[in-house]
């Protein structure tokens, strides 16, 4: 039985990296993030036009890895909720719901998925100070989602609608491989989350708002300009009606420039299957460079190591 839907929204990523001071340079010089906080070996990173205190967590480390997804939740009623439920479920707690530390503090509860990700559910963060971000002006507004790779897409897609109550919004499939992409989403906005089937868990990547056409296109110019790796775009995807336009950071992520992500009527949404044998359902603009396997290996990212040990937070 799924657990009803307690998540409002996608809070941030954390993610470490041995190249941290590189990698640190490219998402605020380079991507057009801020720097609100920060230590030795850790920063934290907003998006000028997100109340969020943080959307991106860097963290120094030997391997690279994906320390934590956070979410987000109206109350801290909904965190004791969610606490009970997954506990109920014999999902296994990182920590119990408490009080937080991290810029903008709030209440949070976290646990594993069922691949050994630490995911964070929180409520009560005080909102940042942002502004709006100007036209023409080419730096992310939020995080718009992140996807992740899994070996066992289908029951880690299931785990996520059962135990956080997800929906399935769209799923992509490959001819006679069948489905290798599936979109959920926690409020009406077509994804926040995604699993894509791959090799190995590990980071898929993560995708950032810009203001509009403009801004993405500007955005996507300036990385190109300088040299950083593009590996596919810019282009229109089916599913979310989205743009894209996806590089590779200094720590071998693939990040996006997105923007008009679709906004769902739950009332009359139907899950749809697009085959990306059709090339328009993977880019209906037919803008970008072709899609090839090597491209997407590429984001398939390396193993993600530890998995069900808690990173150091």
């Amino acid at each position: 039985m799924s657990n009803r839907s307690l998540i409002t929204h996608l809070r941030h990523i954390d993610v470490a990296m041995p190249n941290f001071a590189e990698q640190r340079r490219f998402s605020t010089e380079l991507w057009g993030l801020t720097e609100t906080a920060g230590d030795t070996g850790v920063s934290f990173l907003s998006a000028e036009g997100s109340p969020e205190q943080y959307v991106v967590r860097l963290r120094e480390d030997a391997r690279k890895r994906t320390d934590l997804i956070a979410f987000g939740a109206a109350g801290a009623d909904d965190v004791d909720t969610l606490t009970a439920q997954l506990t109920a479920q014999g999902v296994q707690l990182v920590h119990e719901p408490k009080s937080l530390d991290t810029p903008g503090g709030g209440y949070a509860v976290r646990f594993f998925d069922n691949e050994g990700r630490v995911v964070e559910v929180s409520a009560d963060v005080s909102a940042r100070r942002h502004r709006k971000v100007e036209a023409r002006e080419p730096v992310p507004v939020r995080l718009s989602h992140v996807l992740m790779n899994s070996p066992t897409p289908e029951a880690t897609v299931a785990w996520y609608i059962t135990h956080l109550g997800f929906c399935l919004s769209d799923t992509m499939t490959l001819g006679d491989r069948g489905e290798i992409m599936w979109f959920l989403r926690c409020n009406t906005f077509h994804h926040s989350f995604g699993i894509v089937r791959g090799p190995h868990a590990a980071f898929h990547h993560a995708s950032f708002e810009m203001r509009g056409i403009d801004e993405f296109m500007r955005g996507t110019g300036r990385m190109r300009r300088l040299g950083i790796e593009r590996l596919w775009g810019p282009g229109r995807h089916r599913a979310g009606d989205n743009t894209f336009s996806y590089f590779l950071d200094r720590a071998g992520n693939t990040v996006e420039y997105t923007t008009e992500l679709e906004i769902l009527d739950e009332g009359t949404w139907h899950l749809h299957l697009f085959d990306l044998r059709d090339p328009t359902n993977a880019d209906q603009w037919g803008t970008a460079n072709e899609m090839d396997e090597s491209i997407a290996a590429t984001s398939h990212n390396d193993i993600a190591p530890g998995l069900f040990v808690a990173p150091p937070m």
